[in-house]
């Protein structure tokens, strides 16, 4: 096992793979831009190290100054994350040539599943559906529009190299396409350097179903089930669950095997994600494998009882799998919200600022996974997401009660976030029937809007409540009577409020 690991990440993500290494008594080293000098990961590990300015490129992105903290810390392993590098194949490449352990999957593995179009070549030869689509193509937009029309419009156009929404256009006429396509491959030549696109059949009204997989290096893997991951804006996943309310058992296991299908198909060692869509008709496909620790892990490890980022160092030190597929067995329901510092009536607009006060939800089942601290400063530099609230019950019924209890217990002062959105999400009778799918926000997004605060509009109605009773009450006066009430408040009165306010009536 490691003496040292260093997490090349921030945010709630570093401090959780923290707390699994203080837990198998790992030392730890963080890195820290400027900006996130009195950040919580950097307090929480054992080491912490600058690496320069806010910029991601000039900071978290540099694999010259991350090796450059391992070699002078001793870490024996990069644990990344997700995000910034986690996908890099170049910096699992650059960390073995250095003789520090990346500990996530083979640079190859990486490679084959970062290119859509390879891994759905892989996928087809080992017999998981894929939906519907084309080879990668560059330019030519005749043929593109004669593909298009021989699968179907609508059509989606996908950067190859693509990821996290970006590179990916919805096409129902062909005369749109080869705009489409244009804007699909800028987004993707200054996104990810590639502009190779390619083009799917839209499933509509989908559901994304995901399953989590780990593999060890001798080649034994599991699956731990599936994650319902529908509710998303912009391609973005906001709500996820374990297990999805429409997969049954048999799917299930299903599904499972093609997802370690999958890994086999791309030499995986580690912990990956592989992610379907289902049809409306019931039909899966193949979307994409992650090639790292998802951000709504959490579930997975409340349902099943593991804990993923150990795992992963375990695997990454050279252990065997420590689990049967026969030992995984789902117990209850979990739900995980992402807390992020956006306005949603503002279009989601990022709201960066200093976190004045907080207070974070507790009790039965609810688990939470925060990036942040009072007094901390949100940067305007990086992913809006400050944490991860997660609810677990033994029924789906119970899980959402605990989630909502949990929101209403939520409060970050300074700072605009999503939690009144979000708690009016898991109130919305079709949220609470299953009935999602990935458009779900685009079809009841305004009425989520509704409001800015569900703990505000109570104050609002009790205070109309008040206003009413009064009003009635003085309705109900002589003129006398209301001319004598309204002249002098009463002395009993007078002398509470000064109490309250520390004074006194004379």
């Amino acid at each position: 096992m490691f003496d040292k690991i260093l997490i090349a990440n921030r945010g709630e993500i570093a401090v959780r793979i923290i707390r699994a290494c203080l837990d198998l008594d790992i030392r730890t080293v963080a890195v820290y831009s400027e900006v996130d000098r009195t950040a919580p990961h950097v307090r929480y590990a054992h080491e912490a190290y600058s690496i320069g300015p806010a910029p991601a490129s000039e900071s978290y992105l540099s694999i010259e100054k991350i090796l450059d903290v391992a070699r002078r810390s001793g870490a024996q392993a990069i644990h990344p994350g997700y995000g910034f590098l986690a996908e890099n194949a170049g910096f699992a490449e650059a960390c073995a040539a250095a003789g520090v352990v990346f500990i996530g999957p083979p640079a190859a593995a990486m490679r084959a599943m970062g290119d859509k179009v390879e891994a759905r070549r892989r996928m087809i030869d080992a017999g998981v559906p894929v939906v519907p689509g084309t080879d990668a193509f560059a330019g030519d937009s005749a043929r593109a529009v004669d593909a298009a029309r021989e699968i179907g419009f609508p059509v989606m156009v996908k950067a190859a190299a693509g990821g996290g929404g970006k590179g990916m256009r919805v096409v129902r006429d062909p005369d749109d396409l080869a705009a489409a396509i244009d804007r699909a491959r800028s987004e993707a030549r200054s996104s990810f350097g590639d502009e190779t696109v390619y083009l799917e059949k839209l499933v509509e009204r989908p559901r994304h179903i995901e399953v989590q997989i780990l593999f060890d290096g001798e080649g034994n893997g599991v699956h731990l089930g599936e994650r319902e991951c529908s509710i998303q804006r912009r391609h973005q996943k906001l709500v996820e669950e374990t297990p999805s309310p429409v997969v049954t058992a048999d799917e299930r296991a299903r599904l499972g095997e093609l997802a370690l299908a999958a890994g086999r198909a791309a030499g995986y060692v580690g912990a990956g994600t592989v992610e379907f869509l289902r049809d409306e008709d019931g039909s899966f496909y193949f979307m994409e494998v992650n090639a790292r620790l998802q951000v709504e892990h959490p579930v997975t490890e409340e349902v099943y009882g593991r804990d993923l980022v150990k795992a992963q160092i375990r695997i990454a030190a050279g252990e065997r799998l420590r689990w049967s597929q026969d030992e995984l067995v789902p117990n209850g329901h979990a739900i995980e919200c992402r807390i992020t510092a956006e306005d949603p009536s503002r279009n989601f607009m990022p709201c960066h600022g200093r976190v004045e006060a907080m207070r974070a939800p507790s009790g039965p089942g609810i688990r939470d996974d925060s990036g942040v601290t009072p007094g901390y400063e949100i940067p305007i530099h990086y992913d809006p997401m400050i944490g991860k609230l997660i609810a677990h019950g033994r029924t789906r019924e119970e899980a959402i009660r605990r989630m909502r209890r949990a929101l209403d217990e939520y409060r970050l002062d300074g700072v605009t976030t999503n939690i009144p959105f979000l708690r009016r999400l898991l109130d919305h009778p079709e949220f609470v029937r299953g009935a999602i799918h990935t458009g779900f926000l685009d079809e009841y997004g305004e009425e989520l809007l509704v409001g800015s605060d569900p703990w505000l509009d109570e104050i609002a109605l009790v205070a109309a409540s008040i206003h009413a009773y009064r009003a009635r009450a003085r309705a109900a006066l002589s003129p006398d009577e209301e001319s004598s009430e309204g002249a002098r408040p009463s002395r009993w009165l007078e002398l509470g409020r000064a109490r309250m306010l520390g004074g006194s009536v004379r």
